[in-house]
Protein backbone atom coordinates (compact mmCIF):
# COMPACT_ATOMS: atom_id res chain seq x y z
CA UNK A 1 0.00 0.00 0.00
CA UNK A 2 2.79 2.09 1.02
CA UNK A 3 4.47 1.53 -2.22
CA UNK A 4 1.23 2.34 -4.75
CA UNK A 5 1.31 5.36 -2.50
CA UNK A 6 4.71 6.61 -2.64
CA UNK A 7 4.08 5.50 -7.25
CA UNK A 8 1.37 7.68 -7.23
CA UNK A 9 3.30 10.48 -5.31
CA UNK A 10 6.12 10.40 -7.72
CA UNK A 11 3.56 10.41 -10.61
CA UNK A 12 2.37 13.82 -9.86
CA UNK A 13 6.00 14.96 -8.97
CA UNK A 14 7.44 13.73 -11.93
CA UNK A 15 4.28 15.48 -13.68
CA UNK A 16 5.02 18.40 -12.49
CA UNK A 17 8.66 18.69 -13.16
CA UNK A 18 8.19 18.24 -17.01
CA UNK A 19 5.50 20.81 -16.80
CA UNK A 20 7.36 23.18 -14.45
CA UNK A 21 10.86 22.88 -16.89
CA UNK A 22 8.61 23.31 -19.72
CA UNK A 23 5.99 26.34 -18.69
CA UNK A 24 7.56 27.78 -15.40
CA UNK A 25 5.95 27.28 -11.76
CA UNK A 26 3.61 30.31 -12.32
CA UNK A 27 2.31 29.35 -15.77
CA UNK A 28 1.52 25.74 -14.43
CA UNK A 29 -1.76 24.93 -12.97
CA UNK A 30 -3.13 22.28 -10.23
CA UNK A 31 -5.13 20.89 -13.35
CA UNK A 32 -2.51 20.76 -15.87
CA UNK A 33 -0.50 18.12 -13.75
CA UNK A 34 -4.23 16.44 -13.37
CA UNK A 35 -4.32 16.42 -17.30
CA UNK A 36 -0.66 15.25 -17.20
CA UNK A 37 -1.43 12.18 -14.89
CA UNK A 38 -4.83 11.51 -15.25
CA UNK A 39 -5.41 11.61 -11.81
CA UNK A 40 -8.18 12.93 -9.44
CA UNK A 41 -8.26 16.35 -7.23
CA UNK A 42 -8.28 14.21 -4.94
CA UNK A 43 -5.45 12.20 -5.19
CA UNK A 44 -3.51 15.49 -5.90
CA UNK A 45 -4.74 17.02 -2.38
CA UNK A 46 -3.76 13.67 -0.65
CA UNK A 47 -0.51 14.67 -1.23
CA UNK A 48 -0.10 18.08 -1.56
CA UNK A 49 -2.06 20.95 0.43
CA UNK A 50 -1.71 23.50 -2.08
CA UNK A 51 0.42 24.38 -5.19
CA UNK A 52 2.90 25.93 -3.17
CA UNK A 53 3.01 22.87 -1.00
CA UNK A 54 3.59 20.69 -4.27
CA UNK A 55 6.41 23.33 -5.13
CA UNK A 56 7.89 22.57 -2.13
CA UNK A 57 8.10 18.78 -2.22
CA UNK A 58 9.16 19.16 -5.96
CA UNK A 59 12.27 20.81 -5.30
CA UNK A 60 12.83 18.54 -2.42
CA UNK A 61 12.19 15.59 -4.54
CA UNK A 62 14.57 17.43 -7.24
CA UNK A 63 17.17 17.87 -5.24
CA UNK A 64 17.12 14.98 -3.58
CA UNK A 65 18.03 13.05 -7.30
CA UNK A 66 20.48 15.61 -7.99
CA UNK A 67 22.09 14.80 -4.44
CA UNK A 68 22.30 11.15 -5.07
CA UNK A 69 23.46 11.12 -8.53
CA UNK A 70 26.36 13.00 -7.37
CA UNK A 71 27.04 11.19 -4.52
CA UNK A 72 26.93 7.93 -6.49
CA UNK A 73 29.53 9.73 -9.25
CA UNK A 74 32.35 10.84 -6.87
CA UNK A 75 31.72 7.55 -5.23
CA UNK A 76 32.57 5.43 -8.38
CA UNK A 77 35.43 8.35 -9.03
CA UNK A 78 36.83 8.05 -5.89
CA UNK A 79 37.09 3.93 -5.68
CA UNK A 80 38.32 3.66 -9.53
CA UNK A 81 41.03 5.99 -8.70
CA UNK A 82 43.59 7.05 -5.73
CA UNK A 83 44.74 9.84 -7.07
CA UNK A 84 42.37 13.28 -6.23
CA UNK A 85 43.37 14.90 -10.08
CA UNK A 86 42.10 11.60 -11.51
CA UNK A 87 39.25 10.68 -9.32
CA UNK A 88 37.92 14.61 -10.25
CA UNK A 89 38.33 14.60 -13.83
CA UNK A 90 36.26 11.23 -13.38
CA UNK A 91 33.76 12.87 -11.90
CA UNK A 92 33.27 15.83 -14.32
CA UNK A 93 33.22 13.17 -16.99
CA UNK A 94 30.51 11.42 -15.74
CA UNK A 95 28.37 14.09 -15.30
CA UNK A 96 28.76 14.99 -18.75
CA UNK A 97 28.13 11.98 -20.26
CA UNK A 98 24.98 11.99 -17.79
CA UNK A 99 23.85 15.77 -19.66
CA UNK A 100 24.57 13.68 -22.93
CA UNK A 101 22.24 11.20 -22.53
CA UNK A 102 19.46 11.54 -25.67
CA UNK A 103 17.69 9.16 -23.91
CA UNK A 104 17.24 12.09 -20.82
CA UNK A 105 17.99 15.09 -22.20
CA UNK A 106 18.28 18.14 -19.70
CA UNK A 107 15.11 20.36 -19.83
CA UNK A 108 17.54 23.65 -17.81
CA UNK A 109 17.67 23.27 -13.74
CA UNK A 110 14.97 23.40 -11.41
CA UNK A 111 16.98 25.50 -9.61
CA UNK A 112 17.77 28.11 -11.86
CA UNK A 113 13.84 28.42 -12.56
CA UNK A 114 13.02 28.60 -8.89
CA UNK A 115 15.29 31.49 -8.57
CA UNK A 116 14.23 33.51 -11.36
CA UNK A 117 10.44 32.95 -10.18
CA UNK A 118 11.41 33.41 -6.20
CA UNK A 119 8.36 35.61 -5.92
CA UNK A 120 5.79 32.87 -5.99
CA UNK A 121 7.60 30.60 -2.87
CA UNK A 122 8.24 30.82 0.23
CA UNK A 123 11.66 31.86 2.42
CA UNK A 124 11.65 28.16 3.24
CA UNK A 125 11.94 26.50 -0.19
CA UNK A 126 14.06 29.71 -1.74
CA UNK A 127 16.54 28.56 1.28
CA UNK A 128 16.30 24.81 0.30
CA UNK A 129 17.66 25.84 -3.03
CA UNK A 130 20.64 27.81 -1.88
CA UNK A 131 21.75 25.34 0.72
CA UNK A 132 21.27 22.68 -1.81
CA UNK A 133 23.09 24.62 -4.44
CA UNK A 134 26.15 25.13 -1.40
CA UNK A 135 26.11 21.47 -0.86
CA UNK A 136 26.85 20.87 -4.73
CA UNK A 137 29.26 23.60 -4.22
CA UNK A 138 30.58 21.78 -1.00
CA UNK A 139 31.37 17.99 -3.30
CA UNK A 140 33.94 20.57 -5.71
CA UNK A 141 35.53 22.55 -3.23
CA UNK A 142 36.74 19.14 -1.33
CA UNK A 143 38.08 17.65 -4.32
CA UNK A 144 39.59 20.37 -5.90
CA UNK A 145 41.20 21.21 -2.01
CA UNK A 146 42.79 17.72 -2.62
CA UNK A 147 44.17 18.58 -5.80
CA UNK A 148 45.66 21.78 -4.80
CA UNK A 149 47.21 20.18 -1.55
CA UNK A 150 49.12 17.82 -3.82
CA UNK A 151 49.51 19.73 -7.18
CA UNK A 152 50.60 23.48 -6.44
CA UNK A 153 48.73 25.48 -8.77
CA UNK A 154 49.97 27.37 -12.03
CA UNK A 155 48.18 30.85 -10.89
CA UNK A 156 47.09 31.70 -7.12
CA UNK A 157 43.41 30.21 -6.78
CA UNK A 158 41.19 28.72 -4.27
CA UNK A 159 39.12 25.78 -3.98
CA UNK A 160 36.27 27.79 -3.52
CA UNK A 161 36.52 29.69 -6.49
CA UNK A 162 37.20 26.64 -8.79
CA UNK A 163 33.97 25.39 -7.05
CA UNK A 164 31.99 28.11 -7.70
CA UNK A 165 33.29 28.73 -11.40
CA UNK A 166 31.97 24.68 -12.25
CA UNK A 167 28.79 25.28 -10.70
CA UNK A 168 28.24 28.77 -12.43
CA UNK A 169 29.14 26.82 -15.60
CA UNK A 170 27.22 24.17 -15.14
CA UNK A 171 24.19 26.43 -14.46
CA UNK A 172 25.57 28.66 -17.64
CA UNK A 173 25.53 26.33 -20.00
CA UNK A 174 22.28 24.62 -18.88
CA UNK A 175 20.17 27.98 -19.65
CA UNK A 176 22.22 28.63 -22.84
CA UNK A 177 21.50 25.17 -24.00
CA UNK A 178 17.53 25.72 -23.80
CA UNK A 179 17.61 29.16 -24.78
CA UNK A 180 19.52 28.02 -27.96
CA UNK A 181 18.47 24.85 -28.47
CA UNK A 182 21.82 23.42 -28.74
CA UNK A 183 21.56 20.15 -26.78
CA UNK A 184 25.40 19.14 -25.27
CA UNK A 185 26.47 22.34 -24.51
CA UNK A 186 27.18 22.05 -20.82
CA UNK A 187 28.90 19.07 -21.70
CA UNK A 188 31.03 20.98 -23.87
CA UNK A 189 31.32 23.72 -21.43
CA UNK A 190 32.45 21.24 -18.80
CA UNK A 191 34.81 19.50 -21.27
CA UNK A 192 36.74 23.17 -21.78
CA UNK A 193 36.84 23.64 -17.71
CA UNK A 194 38.66 20.41 -17.39
CA UNK A 195 40.91 21.36 -20.84
CA UNK A 196 41.71 24.56 -18.07
CA UNK A 197 42.32 22.51 -14.76
CA UNK A 198 45.07 20.69 -17.35
CA UNK A 199 47.04 24.55 -17.75
CA UNK A 200 46.01 24.98 -14.07
CA UNK A 201 48.04 22.01 -12.77
CA UNK A 202 50.67 21.23 -15.26
CA UNK A 203 52.28 18.63 -12.83
CA UNK A 204 49.19 16.86 -12.40
CA UNK A 205 49.17 17.35 -16.26
CA UNK A 206 52.07 16.16 -16.79
CA UNK A 207 51.20 13.07 -14.54
CA UNK A 208 48.45 11.72 -16.48
CA UNK A 209 50.20 12.09 -19.58
CA UNK A 210 52.67 10.22 -18.65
Amino acid sequence: MATKAESTRERLLAAAKKLVMSKGFAGTSIDDVLRETGLTKGAFFHYFKSKADMAKQLMKWYAEGDMNMFRTFLARAEAAHDDPMDQLMQFLTDFETYLCDPDHPPRGCMYALYTYEDDHFENSVKDFVAETLQIWTAMYIRKFQEVIDLYPPARPVTAKRLAEMIVSVIEGGLILERAYQNRGMTARQSEQFREYLELLFPTASARRAA
